[in-house]
């Protein structure tokens, strides 16, 4: 999966990368599927080896255009997790408590604990992006947040954090159907809010912002995936197997108990 990984200050323009391919799966969905279980199967015992040996933390960051599938990646990535040692943590319009604040503090507050494996549902890098896009900051204030971010990944990193972030990449036409299957289903009725509509309007300057996101902000510490999602299953899959590699990596172990069981028995 190291094809989809940006390298730090590689230049990216999406409209390079096909939001449809399915690399390295000629069996198509049906395969996917397969390996996406086994990938399921794994990862719950990873995780549950992230809990036990309480060292390590891991940071997973989802950003996507409107119905580019964060909510579907969490459910069907993570199904098999034990949810007490996963949380996810999802970033709205900051409150007026929070906006006397500095814009990464409550950023801050949800970052993952040893053990813990925290999925950011958008995260703080709304800040360069909707705040961009909509004006709510001069480019003077956005621009300058890109070195601050970079700076309070590494911190995390630094601290034993392991971070992982991916963009779900969907193209114009595959939002499209996907807006309009939620107007003709009416089990998807609950999933519809015309201001996505609003928002696709600018398709283009968001691009543009994602483009600027993914070079100034890809590194060693924590890297950008561009996960190809127009196939949802392709996209779990992707993601599934960074993780799982990912995890494989620390290299973990259940601690040693701290007495002898052979000197214990349950009557």
């Amino acid at each position: 999966m190291n094809r989809y990984r940006v390298k730090p200050g590689e230049h990216i323009k999406l409209k390079e990368w096909d939001a449809g391919q399915a690399h390295g799966c000629d069996g198509g969905k049906a395969e996917g599927r397969q390996r996406l279980a086994d990938l399921g199967t794994e990862l719950a015992h990873l995780q549950e080896l992230l809990y036990a040996e309480h060292k390590h933390k891991v940071l997973i960051v989802l950003q996507a255009m409107d119905t580019g599938g964060k909510d579907g990646t969490i459910r069907d990535v993570f199904h098999g997790v034990n949810p007490q040692g996963v949380k996810v943590a999802s970033f709205k319009g900051p409150t007026p408590f929070e906006l006397d604040r500095d814009y990464l503090w409550r950023v801050h507050l949800k970052v993952p604990a040893k053990g813990e494996m925290t999925i950011f549902n958008r995260s703080h890098y709304e800040d360069v992006l909707i705040a961009r896009v909509h004006k709510l900051v001069p480019k003077e204030v956005w621009s300058r947040r890109f070195e601050h971010i970079n700076a309070f990944e590494q911190m995390l990193a630094d601290e034993g954090t392991v971070i992982r972030k991916f963009y779900l990449h969907i193209d114009l036409e595959e939002q499209k159907a996907r807006i309009q299957s939620r107007l003709d289903d009416s089990k998807k009725h609950w999933k519809f809010n015309a201001a996505d509509l609003e928002e696709r309007k600018l398709w283009s300057d968001y691009m543009k912002a994602y483009e600027d996101v993914l070079e100034k902000t890809s590194t060693e510490w924590a890297p950008w995936y561009i996960v190809p999602a127009n196939r949802k299953w392709y996209r779990n899959l992707v993601v599934a197997e960074v993780l799982v590699k990912t995890l494989k990596n620390l290299d973990m172990a259940f601690p040693k108990p701290a007495f002898d069981p052979s000197t214990y028995r349950v009557d």
